[in-house]
């Protein structure tokens, strides 16, 4: 068995962390990791491969140029990776550039594919992540599936073949659980200043949709103020969003003295704090589900997610519209949830043991 997974992201990092221990246990099973370099800088990748010990085998050396060019390029070169290293399955997790690049170039070699996550849909054709989820589930001979939803999706879109999707639960749930010890240990709390047990809120904003525009920065701004006016707030802040918010002349706001602005955060300490938070107000796809796992309130400023089952079972609020008034009520009124099933810490033991006996 060798097992080749893409990834690129940083999203799609955490979704693999534990594949390299789980074949260790299997004799004759060989892993080859391969980095697109998507997102490849010091600040918001290399800490994450260092915090999980996760040593890509290949790293891609993307040229500069368009987005075509790049996806182009992306998808050359790992055909050129699977053709030397000859892998008798690849694995592509998420929805990103990286994963379809990756689907097309095992696609073209007839290496037989998998996708992680697949079935999820937002039904939202504007995104082009919801159009990359449909293609690589169309490419890929089994589907990985981390919800209910997935099911359901796969099924009506005639892709459920009675032994090609697999039910399997989430592997990003699968790190957390084993970095739960890390997590714990994480001294964010007392670096921020904040008390054992002091209420405050987490707040994450970076989408195109909501910060490249006057209105999305200008929300942000009122919501902050809101916000700070009842606890604290943590916002550790993506460069796009700081970078908007000086050019539409709004940054003011982040010298707020409730607010604690930190550059995008490590992983464990990241987790830390949303395992501490009041609640988690974000435009993210990812927290969702953490907070879920958590029992943790979350808010999420979109007007559709992918993952319903964060909302249908979970702690998941979703808002569609950017009002602050309906952001203030959902906070006094969190919804209680459970933990959707599979979401136990071994969705990667369960993919493993699938692939190994195809």
């Amino acid at each position: 068995m060798h097992l080749l997974i893409v990834i690129g992201t940083r999203p799609n990092f955490i979704k693999v962390t534990r594949f390299r221990k789980v074949l260790k246990e299997v004799p004759g099973a060989k892993l080859t990791l391969v980095h697109t370099g998507q997102h490849y800088d010091k600040a918001m990748s290399q800490v994450f491969f260092d915090q999980f010990d996760l040593r890509p085998d290949h790293v891609l050396k993307l040229h500069s140029g368009s987005a075509g060019l790049q996806f182009a390029h992306m998808t050359t070169q790992l055909v050129e990776v699977m053709e030397k290293v000859k892998p008798n399955f690849v694995l592509v997790p998420g929805d990103v550039n990286s994963t379809l690049a990756g689907a097309l170039a095992a696609q073209r070699l007839g290496i037989p594919l998998g996708h992680l996550e697949a079935g999820l849909r937002s039904f939202d054709r504007s995104m082009p992540e919801e159009i990359n989820r449909i293609l690589v589930d169309q490419l890929s001979a089994h589907h990985f599936v981390t919800e209910d939803s997935g099911m359901t999706h796969l099924k009506d879109e005639g892709l459920d073949q009675g032994n090609n999707v697999h039910f399997v639960g989430n592997t990003m749930i699968d790190t957390l659980v084993h970095f739960s010890p890390q997590i714990d240990r994480s001294p964010i709390l007392s670096d921020l200043g904040l008390g054992a047990g002091e209420d405050f809120h987490l707040l994450t904003m970076h989408r195109p949709a909501t910060v490249d525009n006057r209105e999305g920065c200008q929300f942000i701004v009122d919501l902050l103020q809101n916000l700070c006016a009842s606890a604290p707030v943590v916002f550790p802040i993506h460069p796009r969003t700081q970078k908007n918010l000086a050019s539409f002349g709004l940054a003011d706001v982040l010298e707020h003295p409730g607010l604690k602005r930190t550059p995008p955060m490590d992983y464990f300490a990241f987790q830390h704090l949303i395992s501490k938070a009041k609640t988690v107000v974000t435009d993210s796809g990812g927290i969702q589900e953490e907070t879920t796992y958590r029992q943790v309130p979350c808010i999420t400023l979109r007007p559709n997610t992918e993952r319903p089952s964060t909302t249908t079972l979970g702690t998941n609020q979703m808002l569609t519209e950017l009002i602050v008034a309906d952001v203030m009520h959902a906070i006094d009124n969190p919804k209680e949830g459970v933990v959707p099933p599979f979401w136990d810490g071994h969705a990667t033991e369960r993919i493993v043991d699938i692939i190994r006996n195809l």
